[in-house]
């Protein structure tokens, strides 16, 4: 064999070897596995993993404390309906109320604006309602189908006097009441039928019977301030409830 054809025969040894080489190597590179990175969602276990990622959610408040909740029994008390509120708070001193509650019904009386009040309150109204205001007006008109509220939560001191005390309706403990509706469309008004009325034993009588109930009742006659309402609280007195 001549020299040249050894040279071309060597040549073609070498190219031979490097191709079945390089073979071997790229089957060895597609026979390991591949590890791709994981893809966080924003549900999945990882992410919830992530402080920072959750950091905003947990950051807001929750609805239950910023928006007014309904219930139709409010303070734990069948038939007392309305919404559970945010914490009331005032510049005032004394003024707020730390867990306010809107009362729009009590044992299916309605109320005609809703009144803002604690549930200490709004458990007095109710069992007013129940054991004062129903029995006294009977089947009369066609029985109770509603209360005129004339004043519920407002932040001001007592009878409107400068330099007085704040009142217990600056506290949400107090509730003011000048009519009771009835069924026919007619009502019962303490400015009107307090006295020499076919209704004022009716209003004396569910009057009388708010005594203990609240711990202060004021009416026509007490201090001239509450000739035309009934004024309910719950304020608390060394010598019992103060009733007028």
């Amino acid at each position: 064999m001549s020299r040249r054809a050894i040279l071309s025969l060597g040549l073609v040894i070498v190219v031979a070897v490097a191709c079945s080489s390089d073979r071997r190597s790229d089957r060895s590179v597609r026979a390991l596995p591949t590890i791709e990175a994981p893809q966080q969602s924003r549900g999945g276990f990882l992410s919830r993993l992530n402080p920072f990622q959750n950091a905003s959610f947990r950051s807001n408040p929750s609805r239950a404390v910023t928006s007014p909740q309904s219930s139709d029994r409010l303070c734990g008390i069948r038939g007392l309906e309305g919404e559970v509120l945010p914490p009331i708070t005032s510049e005032v001193a004394q003024c707020g109320v730390t867990a306010p509650v809107r009362v729009r019904q009590v044992d299916g009386v309605r109320l005609t604006q809703g009144a803002i009040m604690d549930c200490e309150t709004a458990a007095a109204l109710h069992n007013w309602v129940r054991k004062g205001v129903k029995p006294a007006v009977g089947r009369t008109g066609g029985g109770v189908t509603g209360l005129r509220v004339a004043a519920h939560y407002v932040c001001r001191p007592r009878n409107h006097r400068a330099g007085a005390r704040v009142s217990e309706h600056g506290r949400g403990r107090a509730i003011d009441i000048s009519a009771i509706l009835l069924a026919d469309g007619s009502e019962m008004s303490v400015l009107r039928d307090w006295h020499d009325s076919t209704h004022s034993r009716a209003l004396q009588r569910m009057h009388r019977a708010a005594c203990g109930t609240f711990g202060t009742t004021l009416g026509p006659g007490s201090d001239g301030m509450h000739e035309d309402h009934f004024h309910y609280d719950t304020a608390r007195h060394r010598n019992g409830p103060y009733c007028r």
